[in-house]
């Protein structure tokens, strides 16, 4: 079953908030730190100074595209060959017995998997690298409030820290805004034929849910920040997805040590389409009454939500 971190919680849990932010698994360990490692990699090694970035030029803004598109790759890619061409722990901690279908008319192909990768290689890395290099561009023109590290470091770290909690608030009323009828019908459809989801499902979207998606990175337009801020939170979004959407519960490393993908509460949302809109490090879903946490209570509670809505809907009709 899933729990809610003692984050939101009063009164405080000292004991709990310190094993839930740096325990291992935990807020910071394994995933964020990984995203921020790369984030941090991409800042220190592929970023051109602040002046060169003042120009759109194909010199800084194409290597930034292929190494999207390469981590997206070796990511995602690295999973689906692990955990779906290897097959190297079976089903074991698999949501669903079977594997991706290879002859369904939902998908482009027919093929889930060539429809998923196709969407994340011809529309997400374009759409992320677009709105990474719009929020560099700006900062490099003062067009978006650039803070520094060395007379900030404080400040900088906390936003560091905060960005994943801004990501589940974005995400949360975003996702429910195209879960609105004509909008799913349109748009988020497609991400949606993905119920027995693989890595490659994460990014699988209509252009225009991409642009919904990454349009999160639009924060640092008004909120003070650095490029290094930027290039976290623009891995975040695009590596995380592959993370949360494998279709198993852990990834068996060695012997009985296995780690958890932190993907249940997304897999629900996959299986039962209007619940667990965000991750649960906020409770979001809770207080907007739309958690379920794969219990038989949280069942019977989602059905009588949806009986309430179908009345409504009729009612109104």
């Amino acid at each position: 079953m899933i729990e809610h971190p003692p984050i939101f919680v009063w009164p405080p849990h000292p004991r709990g908030l310190r094993k839930a932010l740096l325990g291992f698994p935990g807020y910071l360990w394994p995933w964020r730190a990984l995203y921020a490692l790369v984030g941090l990699l991409t800042w220190l090694f592929l970023l051109p100074p602040a002046a060169a970035m003042r120009t759109l030029a194909v010199g800084w803004v194409a290597p930034l595209f292929l190494l999207n598109l390469a981590l997206l790759v070796a990511f995602a890619g690295g999973l689906h060959f692990r955990l779906y061409v290897q097959r190297a722990q079976g089903i074991d901690y698999k949501y669903h017995p079977r594997w991706l279908p290879t002859d369904n008319p939902n998908f482009l192909f027919r093929s889930q998997l060539l429809d998923n990768v196709f969407w994340n290689l011809v529309s997400a890395v374009p759409v992320w690298t677009g709105y990474e290099v719009l929020m560099l561009w700006a900062q490099a023109n003062d067009l978006a409030p650039v803070v520094g590290w060395r007379a900030h470091p404080g400040y900088c770290l906390a936003l560091m820290l905060l960005i994943p909690l801004f990501h589940e608030v974005h995400f949360y009323f975003t996702h429910r805004m195209i879960h609105w009828r004509p909008l799913y019908r349109a748009v988020h459809r497609v991400h949606h034929n993905n119920v027995n989801v693989g890595p490659w499902s994460g990014l699988a979207m209509h252009p225009l849910e991409h642009l919904v998606y990454f349009s999160g990175m639009l924060l640092f337009s008004l909120v003070p920040s650095s490029p290094l801020h930027v290039v976290f939170y623009s891995m975040y979004l695009g590596l995380s997805p592959a993370q949360g959407h494998t279709g198993f519960d852990r990834f068996v490393l060695t012997g009985r040590a296995a780690l958890d993908a932190e993907s249940y509460a997304h897999y629900l949302h996959h299986k039962y389409f209007e619940v667990n809109y965000t991750d649960p490090v906020i409770p979001l879903d809770k207080w907007f009454g739309t958690f379920h946490d794969g219990s038989a209570a949280a069942q019977e509670q989602m059905k009588k939500r949806v009986r309430r809505r179908n009345r409504a809907i009729g009612s109104a009709g």
